[in-house]
């Protein structure tokens, strides 16, 4: 079982008509100087029926090879997992 995504710079919106049948947590992650894939990602925000959250790295373009924004991406995704997988990590004790 799927707990929580995260997708860094990914292009979501290939899942098509299966994107409304994700039902983890969903974090979608995009640069900003990245427009294409920051469009296609708002698109797929529409079509996930799930808790999800589009987060834009500023000055990121798609590689985020940028000072500092892997870093930015590091640590949204650490929190992502932080707080979706924490209930799980309490129910297995």
């Amino acid at each position: 079982m799927v707990h929580a995504v995260v997708s860094r710079g990914g292009r979501t919106d290939l899942a098509g008509p299966v994107l409304a049948q994700v039902r983890a947590p969903t974090l979608q992650i995009v640069g900003a100087r990245d427009p294409v894939v920051l469009e296609l990602n708002e698109r797929s925000c529409h079509a996930l029926r799930c808790e999800q959250r589009l987060d834009v790295v500023a000055g990121a373009t798609h590689l985020f090879e940028e000072p500092g924004t892997l870093e930015e991406v590091a640590r949204l995704a650490g929190d992502w997992f932080e707080t979706h997988l924490q209930g799980g990590r309490q129910q297995a004790r």
